[in-house]
């Protein structure tokens, strides 16, 4: 399915919070190749939330995202991700911004699952929505929310274009990152059950790649 087909035209679409406009977000590069990371620890959630909020004052915004198919050095601390072959190649887009920090649902889907995947490096509280455009069906993820996101949420429930789905988390719960969401589309999602990998190898890149395109695709963010 070639969902640039689904979305071509339309207009950008804000993901958080709706009092803040999408002139104030603003690219942010965490990959390997960004130089002015080789001198901070980008493992820990402080100096990391440091460095982006130094980047968010300096231009001006509130929200800085990025990170499609970035190859990045933020996992290498933790052990789910070098196990095997090394995983750190991210497959969706992640948001920064204050916790707290209300999730907007960008299409309206229906609630396929939700988890709290609280071991160390994984999504914290997570919630997957199923949507369906005419003939097409697919799937969005969006992790690291807080854990009152999934306070009374059921399998079924509709959630519609431009309505509140979750706030963001804190580090302590979104188990070891700086607070974000990771955003992801998915258009096979096989047995997962509020989960789904966010991160790949090299040697999975090209599976993953086709499974997860851009999430852009459906934001159209500049």
């Amino acid at each position: 399915m070639q969902l640039s087909h689904v979305f071509e035209g339309k207009p950008s679409i804000a993901i958080l919070d709706h009092g803040i406009p999408l002139a104030n977000y603003v690219a942010l590069d965490l990959s390997e190749g960004n130089n002015a990371l080789s001198s901070i620890d980008i493992t820990n959630p402080k100096v990391c939330e440091a460095y982006i909020t130094s980047v968010l004052e300096r231009q001006g915004a509130q929200v800085a995202y990025g990170g499609y198919l970035e190859k990045r050095n933020l996992y290498s601390a933790s052990a789910r991700f070098s196990e095997g072959d090394q995983r750190k190649i991210h497959l969706g887009l992640d948001f920064w911004c204050s916790a707290g920090t209300k999730v907007i649902t960008p299409l309206t889907g229906t609630v396929h699952s939700f988890k709290n995947n609280h071991d160390t490096g994984n999504y914290g509280p997570t919630i997957i929505l199923r949507h369906e455009i005419g003939p097409h069906s697919f799937y969005s993820l969006y992790g690291h929310l807080s854990l009152d996101s999934l306070y009374n949420l059921y399998v079924g429930q509709l959630f519609k274009e431009g309505e509140v789905l979750a706030t963001l988390g804190t580090p302590d719960i979104n188990v070891g990152y700086a607070p974000h969401l990771h955003f992801q589309l998915i258009l096979e999602l096989g047995d997962y059950v509020g989960d789904y990998p966010g991160v790949c190898s090299e040697k999975d890149l090209l599976f993953y790649q086709n499974n997860c395109p851009n999430p852009n695709l459906v934001l159209n963010l500049v």
